[in-house]
């Protein structure tokens, strides 16, 4: 095959320290995500070919690669889930010069060329979810307990500008003794906590927050919690646990239905977690289809017009400028799975 009938694309997802726990859902669907698009058309004509790149490393050490790669032609394209930290600094080195899906939930907007945010947001995911928490279990006062980067601060003061926050406490990225930040919740007069960790550290956080007797007396609500995590800590530690996203495993619709059958009859009963991390790289890898069908190819010059809809396993889907509108779902924790309460949010 020749080079030019090939689009290598840099596949950016963590295989090892805090979200390396996404890293097997991330794989299994970023596979099945390519062989569907070469068994049809490939992407805008051309096969596709993922260059795996290990984001669970320091984010410029991430950037430097990933620029690497782009400076050689070897890739044209970058998608896939990564901590918006890695974002940031990918968007210093290779920002406005190949298409970037980035697919991971986000605080808001970036205005870098290229750059296409397809994840969750605050005022679709955060804040509905809260509001909704409020109504059916009286929470309304909140503690942010969150990892120290870009995403978890501006998502915290977007919550301090719009919820009743009491306290916040940042940790590092790869914590896991949280004896501190659980002695400070014993004598909050919160009802809640809003977590603001990635994979590994929520496991650890969740474990020790149930071992202190918390789970009865505050609810925890996650926007990063996913099935891996909740394998992870244990049915013990789950009490209380509210997870929102725009993708879970048991969620029972048309698309996520036929999506969630694919997965299975590719890899089997199993397979690595089907969750909204995983399926958000599916997500990433079939939007630059549509970015190559709608535009005849991945150039740089390439968009899609705002207003834009186009279907998904997550549903109907709407682009807006460079980010997307999309159905997100508020489910509780059941042992070891989630129970969608409510669809909290809607496509525009």
């Amino acid at each position: 095959m020749r080079r030019s009938d090939v689009l290598p694309v840099a596949f950016v997802v963590p295989l090892q320290g805090p979200t390396g726990i996404y890293g097997p859902s991330c794989l299994a669907c970023g596979q099945l995500a390519v062989e569907q698009l070469n068994a049809r058309n490939g992407i805008a004509g051309r096969w596709v070919e993922l260059v795996q790149v290990d984001a669970g490393r320091p984010s410029e050490i991430v950037a430097e690669e990933v620029g690497r790669l782009v400076d050689s032609g070897r890739v044209e394209a970058v998608a896939g889930w990564h901590i918006s930290a890695v974002r940031v600094a990918l968007t210093r080195r290779i920002g406005g010069r190949v298409v970037y899906a980035f697919a991971a939930m986000h605080e808001g907007g970036d205005d870098t060329p290229g750059v296409f945010m397809l994840g969750e947001r605050p005022v679709n995911q955060l804040l509905p979810a809260a509001r909704w928490l409020r109504e059916h279990h009286g929470a309304r006062r909140w503690v942010v307990v969150g990892n120290d980067y870009v995403y978890p601060r501006v998502t915290g003061s977007v919550a301090q500008e719009a919820l009743d926050i009491v306290e916040s406490a940042y940790v590092a990225l790869g914590t896991s003794d949280f004896t501190d930040v659980i002695n400070g919740l014993k004598a909050t007069k919160a009802d809640g906590v809003i977590m603001l960790l990635m994979g590994q550290d929520a496991v650890h956080f969740n474990r020790q927050f149930a071992r202190a007797g918390l789970s009865e007396d505050l609810l925890r609500l996650s926007t990063a919690i996913e099935e891996n995590t909740l394998l992870g800590a244990g049915p013990g530690a789950n009490h209380g646990v509210y997870a929102a996203a725009a993708y879970f495993d048991r969620l029972s619709t048309v698309e996520s239905n036929e999506f969630a059958q694919q997965y299975y009859a590719r890899f089997g009963a199993f397979a690595p977690a089907l969750n909204a991390v995983g399926e958000s790289c599916y997500e990433a890898l079939h939007f630059l289809a549509r970015l190559g069908e709608i535009t005849g190819s991945v150039e740089i010059s390439a968009a899609l017009p705002t207003g834009h809809f186009y279907d998904s396993p997550r549903g109907l889907l709407r682009l807006d400028g460079n980010l997307v509108d999309q159905d997100v779902y508020l489910a509780a924790a059941d042992g070891l799975e989630f129970r969608i309460e409510e669809q909290i949010a809607r496509t525009g």
